[in-house]
């Protein structure tokens, strides 16, 4: 167990020099401001690393048996009422375990990250809060339904 944790460690600390020598903005997510609503992109990434690239894949594109693209299909929620709740009740956000602050963070950052041409120009980042309330009614079995229906709203 302990040599998992010592390789992983490893791993993720030669990934993110190997970013951090790739360009001024090494994490994507945009302007590191808190105007995006993410005060740490280097800890969103990382956040996104433990958390998420399991099933959603470094780049974002996800795969049919795993979980749904991130990249260029997640900021048309963005537009669809009930799409907003809908990102901070799926059940990896909702049960991930991060303080309510930093997945917000992480939140705001994979809209930014993943498909920030989709994004509503009105989108106001995800609040700490805001999280803690939405986590309190995560999505379960009816995820990939409540999916399906907010997507056929915003069919043309």
């Amino acid at each position: 167990m302990i040599r998992r944790v010592v390789a992983l460690v490893l791993s993720l600390t030669a990934a993110a020099a190997s970013v951090r020598a790739s360009g001024p903005d090494p994490y994507g997510a945009g302007p590191d401001t808190p105007a995006h609503g993410v005060a740490d992109a280097e800890r969103a990434w990382r956040n996104y690393a433990l958390n998420c690239q399991g099933c959603h894949r470094p780049d974002g594109t996800g795969g049919a048996d795993t979980a749904p693209a991130l990249a260029g299909h997640l900021g048309v929620f963005t537009h669809i009422d009930g799409g907003r709740s809908y990102l901070g009740r799926v059940p990896g956000v909702a049960t991930a375990p991060l303080p309510d602050d930093q997945l917000a963070e992480l939140l705001n950052w994979v809209l930014w990250r993943f498909d920030p041409g989709h994004m509503s120009p009105e989108f106001l980042p995800y609040t700490a809060g805001e999280i803690a309330t939405l986590r309190r009614a995560p999505l379960r079995t009816e995820a990939d339904a409540t999916r399906a229906a907010l997507l056929a709203k915003a069919a043309p």
